[in-house]
């Protein structure tokens, strides 16, 4: 998403500078990991970057994705001392649990939620003392002294689930908006019933819900299944997945979205509060019905019966009767493919997107602005 937006605004003539950090190769020193979760409770090299490059830039406004592990909220302060408005995408539940999923050896759990992030040190959701301390101390710092409450203009969410997410946990609604992902519109219509497999795309991990995927085909060898992705669980899949599924790797997006369309239906058995369903609308932009846990904000973007199909999430045998029923009823997945593919064009286009990202950038210039003015008048 954030080589999407980058490429939209210098589409419509807006000058960006894209600024990120790599972690790569943290992981393998643990002089660095300490380092790193350090600064990423209040990183004051990553505040005097920021500041250098706000006299350099002067932007009318600064868009963050995030800021852990490398930055720290430490950029948000030194964007609201110089009076530059800050729009924040939540991709993930990063603002309202430590360890980002809201899960726990495979279960939700929403514990720390409201100023209880010991519980994180206490359950060890990181399976690593040292590693869920740190998370847990870097979240109850935050939220003690309201870092990204005092310091952001607007939080954007991807759906209404994640708005919800936020008020229960003490943020602003006025702060809140809503903008959904976007995605292209292929012009060839893709015929879900030409299939040959159901595909799955997305992060090899617990998470994403992949064992309930395995275990509801199998016993139905005749359903083939092609996973296309990488991830922690990537090695452990291929060598204990039924002979009925294959593990095809990493795919472009051309690749990504060649794969689809040779399926007959997309599944996204999430586990976890999904806050939106990028790999859902790629997959209904083409045509295809999709089948997804009734989580978080899957249900939002996939329409029961109409667009795809809903089963309760970890439950494996009724995901597997939701995929029979589409793989033995071609056309329905063709009605259900035509109904998902005008939905996006309604809803999900990436000029929708655009258009909504920039209402939420000038509404963010303009309540700085006044802010400034009146500070100055006060002074």
């Amino acid at each position: 998403m954030i080589e999407m937006t980058t490429r939209l605004l210098e589409t419509h003539d807006n000058v960006s500078r894209l600024v990120m950090k790599s972690s790569r190769g943290v992981e393998k020193s643990l002089i660095k990991k300490i380092g790193v979760f350090c600064g990423g409770i209040y990183n004051v090299t990553s505040y005097y970057e920021m500041k250098r490059l706000l006299r350099e830039d002067t932007p009318d406004v600064v868009h963050i994705h995030s800021v852990y592990p490398m930055f720290s909220p430490s950029v948000l302060v030194a964007c609201r001392r110089a009076g530059v408005p800050v729009v924040m995408t939540v991709h993930s539940h990063i603002l309202t649990c430590p360890n980002w999923y809201h899960l726990y050896k495979g279960d939700v759990c929403e514990e720390c939620v409201g100023g209880h992030e010991y519980r994180c040190v206490l359950k060890n959701c990181r399976d690593n003392y040292p590693e869920s301390i740190a998370y847990a101390l870097r979240s109850s710092f935050a939220r003690v002294f309201r870092l990204f409450q005092d310091n952001v203009t607007f939080f954007i969410v991807l759906s209404d689930f994640a708005k919800g997410k936020l008020l229960e946990a003490g943020f602003h609604e006025g702060q809140i908006v809503i903008v959904p992902n976007g995605t292209s519109i292929p012009e060839v219509l893709t015929d879900p019933a030409d299939g040959e497999y159901i595909a799955f795309a997305g992060r090899l991990s617990l998470e994403k819900g992949i064992d309930t995927l395995l275990s509801a085909v199998s016993e139905s060898p005749q359903l083939q299944v092609r996973i296309a992705g990488d991830g922690p669980l990537f090695a452990e899949l291929r060598a204990r997945a039924p002979v009925n599924v294959k593990l095809e790797g990493m795919f472009n997006h051309d690749e990504l979205m060649n794969f689809y369309r040779k399926s007959r239906f997309v599944v996204v058995p999430s586990i976890c509060f999904e806050q939106f369903g990028i790999v859902a609308i790629e997959a209904m932009s083409l045509g295809l019905p999709v089948i997804a846990a009734r989580v978080g904000g899957l249900p939002e973007v996939v329409d029961h019966g109409v667009t795809g199909l809903l089963f309760e999430p970890g439950n494996a045998e009724d995901l597997e009767e939701k995929i029979q029923l589409l793989w033995e009823n071609p056309e329905l997945c063709k009605q259900m493919g035509k109904q998902g593919r005008e939905k996006v064009i309604r809803q999900y286009t990436q000029d929708t997107y655009y258009n909504k990202l920039m209402e939420v950038y000038y509404k963010a210039i303009k309540m700085v602005q006044k802010r400034n003015n009146n500070s100055t008048k006060a002074h």
